[in-house]
């Protein structure tokens, strides 16, 4: 597996539902990055950008869907930056956006009992 985000908020090979302990770190890494998700805004700006055509957008893109100021939203595309979920390329004087699909999967396979798993269709 994977590990999602920057080694500071980097999600835990092992899920809290495998059947096993979680060890305490890994467990604090992973709370870090779904503490980065539980807000309206953050998981609506996921979708936003998930939803355009390029798969990117800048903040200025995002300003008006969300109904927040530029500050706000971009002290939001910051936090998902630092947990690993977002990828910023800086292009003159834009910054944009786009979603890691792997650290994505990640938190979605973490979160997927072991056996869910077993039953998925592989595509």
């Amino acid at each position: 597996m994977h590990d999602v985000g920057t080694p500071k908020t980097a999600a835990p090979a092992v899920s809290p539902l495998a059947g096993e302990p979680i060890k305490r770190a890994d467990a604090e890494r992973l709370a870090g990055v779904l503490k980065a998700v539980a807000d309206p805004a953050r998981l609506r700006l996921l979708s936003l950008i998930q939803s355009t055509p390029e798969g990117e957008a800048s903040v200025s893109d995002l300003t008006a869907p969300l109904g927040l100021s530029q500050p706000t939203v971009s002290h939001h595309l910051r936090i998902l930056t630092e947990a690993g979920l977002l990828e910023r390329e800086k292009r003159g004087v834009w910054a944009y956006y786009r979603l890691v699909p792997s650290a994505i999967a990640a938190i979605a396979e973490l979160l997927t009992p072991p056996r869910k798993r077993a039953g998925r269709k592989t595509r």
